[in-house]
């Protein structure tokens, strides 16, 4: 069965076959969290990752590190044959960490809206802020979205 609903002023089919895969069932809840420490190495570096040219924690490194946590955060929520991709990621690199810095990046689910977890992310240094944001990801169902991979 296909409901129709206005998209921008256009008539869209819901569910289309496109779509399809995002169709899941959420069982996580709020409060859900995980941690991931990590000690700093040369390869972890904006220099070693291209974004940058200096050895310092990449801020791509930080934002997989939060995406880790979050993963972890909902392992044990999902039903069987699902799993989560990443939609969105809003993030701010306040504070440079050199090699052998030691950090932990937290995130915490904070909102469920249908299939779309939202979670406050943040990494620190011995109590101080390196970095904060928010991080959406969609739950969809694995073997279905797979098939939507160009």
């Amino acid at each position: 069965m296909h409901n129709r609903l206005q998209v921008g002023g256009r008539q869209a089919r819901w569910p289309s076959p496109l779509l399809d895969a995002y169709r899941t069932v959420v069982a996580p809840r709020t409060g859900l969290s995980a941690r991931i420490d990590l000690v700093v190495s040369e390869g972890d570096t904006a220099l070693a990752l291209g974004s940058g040219s200096v050895e310092v924690l990449a801020t791509p490194r930080l934002i997989a590190l939060c995406e880790e946590a979050s993963c972890r955060a909902i392992d044990d929520h999902l039903a069987a044959g699902a799993t989560s991709v990443a939609k969105r990621v809003q993030f701010d690199h306040l504070v440079p960490v050199g090699v052998g810095g030691e950090v932990s990046a937290e995130a915490t689910l904070d909102r469920i809206q249908g299939r779309r977890l939202i979670f406050t992310v943040s990494v620190s240094e011995g109590g101080s802020l390196v970095a904060a944001g928010r991080l959406v990801r969609v739950i969809v169902d694995r073997s279905d979205f797979l098939v939507t991979v160009r």
